[in-house]
């Protein structure tokens, strides 16, 4: 399936909170969940400075499931400004969201990050930790990469 308007809509919010996350401090990651009609279930920045698990991704996920329950997840989408990382990617399987859009690829996340102990990348596509599960989650992505590179501009130690 292809990326839809309201797609590109959350990935610009997204790609905003990002920015907002390094604005405060934080590293340059975000994430929103979204139901299925366009409401918005939640959004999260990064926080792993105080807890390397607190992935903006994992955060939006936790918030989500403390509302809703996987059936109702099912429909949602994770929106994300960098691929979900393993860990993440594990999160949204387990949490039941059945939808993944995000705007930069783990491997230019890798590129822009290089060696940097912040962010000890894990170079495992979240499609491949999608297929070992044993019900389907879509995956659109990497759009919008330049974009989504901004953020992370001049922030990573090689």
């Amino acid at each position: 399936m292809n990326a839809t308007p309201r797609d590109h809509e959350f990935l610009t919010r997204v790609l905003a909170l990002a920015q907002r996350s390094r604005d405060e401090g934080h590293h340059p990651f975000a994430a929103m969940v979204v139901a299925a009609d366009g409401t918005l279930i939640s959004e999260a920045m990064n926080a792993s400075s105080a807890d390397r698990t607190a992935h903006a991704e994992m955060n939006a996920l936790r918030l989500a499931s403390q509302q809703y329950g996987p059936a109702e997840l099912a429909g949602a989408t994770l929106y994300s400004n960098a691929e979900p990382c393993a860990m993440c990617s594990g999160g949204t399987y387990w949490s039941g969201v059945g939808r993944v859009v995000y705007a930069m690829s783990e491997a230019s996340l890798l590129e822009l990050t290089g060696s940097d102990p912040e962010n000890p990348t894990l170079s495992l596509p979240c499609r491949t930790v999608f297929a070992a599960g044993q019900r389907p989650t879509e995956v659109i992505g990497p759009l919008r990469e330049e974009e989504a590179r901004a953020a992370h501009k001049d922030f990573w130690r090689k």
